[in-house]
């Protein structure tokens, strides 16, 4: 899966002619042929358990069906925990809804069970999605997953502790973040590197480290190559150089959880951690002063940094295909996708609201992010194999960094899995 060459924000905004006043596109008005009642399953983004979720999809839905007359819209939120085993269910018990907000499109995409984004969108909402977005929500070559919301990674550190550490400048190279983990160890921090590569998340954090190194889960023709000479030293390089001199902290990495690692970073009990915007606000909250800069690199900034979408995307099972692409088109107005991005400290995944985002002095602790984005990588999740390989990377790879482990042959365990699973696609 290539990337393909991102158009500036502005530079594309214009040449699409697209403003922020696409909230119009694709209303049906009174000419629907008669009432339809589309189903919406949407995970809930609310960190504190509260139902601002809920409330975002019933503004949006209230606003949607005044501009359209002829078509209702359910909505239904679950818990991250349930949402994707729950649309599922519903879709191998033939009852699929009609829009499903979730984690991952691919297999509903091979089973030819979903719309294109060229089915259902109007021509300037399909062309404002961010480029390697677009590349990621293609199955196949052609786009099925619709980029609901993304993010990207930073390398995030306390400057409080940096302070009393001595640390004078954040990291841009793997050597100065040991030498500044050495400095915090000696300072007496809980977690000088947090490295959360648990059952949690562990896929992620992996492909953060892959990437810094030179390398990736995925070769150049699109085939798994966990095992590539890049990726081995990057482990031997973590292994040598954070974990067996005791830099990690006291939960060996392939038990800490990337919301423990979360949890400490907010307590002050974290030096440094690869971190997303959402991390900010509550760090924030409890008095954390929080850096943040580009993920080091090798020698330099990583050449490329993680992104990460969540998906949206239409059903064909109730035949619904007119409707779901008029409700699609306004979820993504600029009003709309601004408002949950910001909701939620995270990015758009659109050009038009990430230049408007940009621009907005409130979104300033955001910027960074947003400037990472276009240049960013996202994992295979247009491969059917990708579920499958990201369970064995998190269930393994916290062993690679295990002093005494040869981490070769951790990886070529999970390559030779991953060629598996990619063959069996």
């Amino acid at each position: 899966m290539q990337r393909r060459r991102f158009l500036g924000l502005a530079a594309a905004a214009t040449t699409l002619g697209l403003t922020a006043g696409l909230s119009g596109c694709g209303a049906l008005g009174g000419d629907s042929g008669g009432d339809v009642t589309l189903r919406l399953v949407a995970a809930d983004y609310d960190l504190t358990g509260g139902d601002s979720t809920k409330k975002y999809w019933n503004g949006l839905v209230a606003a949607f069906e005044a501009k359209n007359p002829g078509v209702k819209v359910q909505v239904q939120i679950e818990s991250w925990n349930d949402v994707d085993r729950k649309v599922a269910d519903m879709v191998k018990a033939g009852q699929a809804p009609d829009v499903a907000q979730i984690g991952a499109y691919a297999d509903y995409a091979a089973a030819e069970q979903l719309y294109s984004a060229d089915e259902l969108l109007s021509i300037p909402v399909q062309a404002n999605f961010l480029a390697p977005l677009v590349d990621a929500g293609e199955y196949k070559r052609t786009q099925y997953g619709l980029p609901f919301v993304a993010s990207t990674r930073l390398l995030f550190y306390n400057e409080e502790l940096f302070d009393k550490a001595g640390v004078d400048a954040a990291p841009t190279t793997w050597a100065e973040l040991a030498a500044a983990a050495e400095k915090l160890n000696k300072k007496g921090v809980t977690y000088p590197f947090a490295l959360p590569l648990g059952p949690e998340e562990a896929q992620a954090e992996t492909m953060m480290w892959l990437l810094s190194g030179g390398g990736g889960y995925i070769d150049a023709t699109g085939h798994y190559n966990l095992d590539s000479d890049a990726n081995t030293r990057t482990f031997d390089w973590l292994r040598d150089n954070l974990v067996t001199p005791g830099l990690t902290g006291p939960t060996a990495p392939g038990k800490l959880n990337r919301k423990e690692a979360f949890a400490a970073f907010a307590r002050g009990e974290v030096g440094m951690l690869n971190g997303h915007p959402s991390l900010m606000q509550e760090a924030a909250k409890k008095g954390v002063k929080v850096g943040k800069v580009p993920l080091p690199g090798t020698d330099g900034k990583a050449k490329a940094t993680m992104g990460v979408a969540d998906w949206i995307m239409g059903f064909k099972q109730n035949g619904h295909r007119k409707e779901i692409g008029a409700f699609l088109d306004f979820v993504f107005s600029d009003e709309n996708v601004l408002k949950f991005a910001g909701d939620n400290d995270l990015l758009p995944a659109t050009v038009t609201a990430s230049a408007t985002m940009q621009a907005d002095p409130k979104s300033a602790d955001l910027r960074e992010f947003l400037e990472a984005l276009p240049d960013s990588q996202l994992p295979p999740v247009g491969k059917t194999s990708w579920a499958q390989v990201s369970s064995s990377v998190k269930k393994d790879i916290g062993r690679a960094v295990q002093p005494g482990v040869k981490p070769a042959e951790v990886l070529a365990r999970l390559a030779r899995q991953a060629t598996a699973a990619e063959n069996a696609e």
